[in-house]
């Protein structure tokens, strides 16, 4: 049986509710990436303040894992979109661990467009093996019932791609 993990930041909850509902419908586990010291920034602002991080090539200092994450087979890594590419707490995963030669999907949640995003993230994760990805706007917001469906049919996708593999 494939032992999974469901990786993944989220700011505004959009992208914990995909990953939550990916984790339940492959009986994953999850780890949220908790930054020490959350933006506080809301509204408008959140956007400055973010953008600015990524553009800084911020990696912000996380909580402790529960756990090592190597212990996996199969991870789902998810990100909301800021400034086009994945937020800091993503950078500071994927500079911490070394995913080479492992099983990943990758998912994005935005509110615009999610531009360069997979490519950034699969530019930092050269030497694993990428088995698809998928991205949802505003999820929490907009469709909730049909993200929630599509993000549970895309991790069974990905797990049987990896079984398969």
């Amino acid at each position: 049986m494939t032992k999974s993990l469901v990786i993944y930041y989220s700011f505004d909850g959009n992208t914990r509710l995909m990953a939550e509902s990916m984790a339940q419908s492959i009986n994953a586990d999850l780890l949220p990436l908790v930054p020490e010291k959350e933006m506080e920034s809301k509204g408008f602002s959140k956007y400055l303040w973010g953008g600015g991080q990524v553009m800084m090539k911020r990696k912000p200092i996380l909580l402790p894992f529960q756990g090592n994450p190597l212990d996996y087979d199969l991870f789902l890594i998810g990100t909301p979109v800021w400034a086009w590419t994945f937020a800091p707490p993503v950078a500071t995963l994927l500079n911490s661990v070394d995913f080479t030669n492992k099983a990943i999907g990758l998912f994005t949640c935005h509110g615009g467009q999610n531009a360069n995003t997979f490519r950034h993230l699969k530019q930092k994760l050269k030497g694993s093996i990428i088995l698809g990805e998928i991205d949802f706007f505003e999820p929490a917001k907009k469709d909730r019932d049909r993200s929630i469906e599509r993000a549970k049919k895309w991790a069974a996708e990905i797990t049987a791609a990896y079984e398969t593999h």
